[in-house]
């Protein structure tokens, strides 16, 4: 509970700060976000790749103009369940375990406007683990395999309308996520939000 609030506050911080940033003609927006997460691990030191698991996210974003309308600051907080399938053979027997986790996921980013649609998406993503299952043949195994924190990098594309917009997004961990594996998150999603 304690890493949850850390998460909340260090957003609170950033998006504080950048306003303070910011001249007073500015026009800061928050919003809200949600869509699909196709989500897996890289290969590491497994033999074979894991498989993909598709699962969603949903949050909280803000946008906080720096400089005009060509460059703006994006903080976010999402809810994000990510995760992987790994399907293995042992004794002639097919076996199939899913790992469900669950993130709070904190992507600080900066907005880069080309045009008054179109918008690219850069920056670090800090995520806190707050819930890890898994799932064996329908059979639910207490583990705990994959690490508390996860820092990534993040980088995509929005098409920007006047209250809503659709992403793309891609996102990449710095840190090795299972334990003495060297595997890595990697996770595509698409979205929509909206702005007030």
């Amino acid at each position: 509970m304690k890493k949850v609030i850390l998460l909340l506050t260090s957003f609170i911080s950033v998006t504080a700060f950048s306003q303070e940033n910011v001249n007073s003609s500015s026009d800061a927006k928050f919003g809200i976000k949600g869509g699909l997460n196709y989500t897996t691990v890289t290969k590491g030191d497994f033999e074979e790749g894991l498989d993909p698991r598709t699962s969603f996210h949903i949050g909280f974003v803000g946008e906080i103009p720096l400089i005009d309308k060509a460059i703006s600051l994006q903080p976010e907080l999402l809810y994000s369940r990510q995760g992987f399938e790994n399907n293995f053979v042992f004794l002639g027997t097919n076996y199939k375990e899913e790992y469900q986790v669950d993130y709070i996921n904190l992507p600080v980013l900066l907005k880069l406007h080309a045009g008054n649609v179109l918008s690219f998406e850069v920056g670090p993503q800090f995520g806190l683990k707050i819930n890890e299952k898994v799932v064996s043949n329908n059979t639910e195994v207490d583990r705990n395999d994959i690490n508390e924190f996860d820092t990534a990098l993040a980088g995509g594309v929005s098409l920007n309308f006047e209250e809503f917009f659709i992403s793309g997004r891609y996102t990449y961990s710095l840190n090795e996520i299972i334990k003495d594996s060297n595997s890595k998150n990697s996770v595509f999603q698409v979205g929509v939000g909206f702005r007030f």
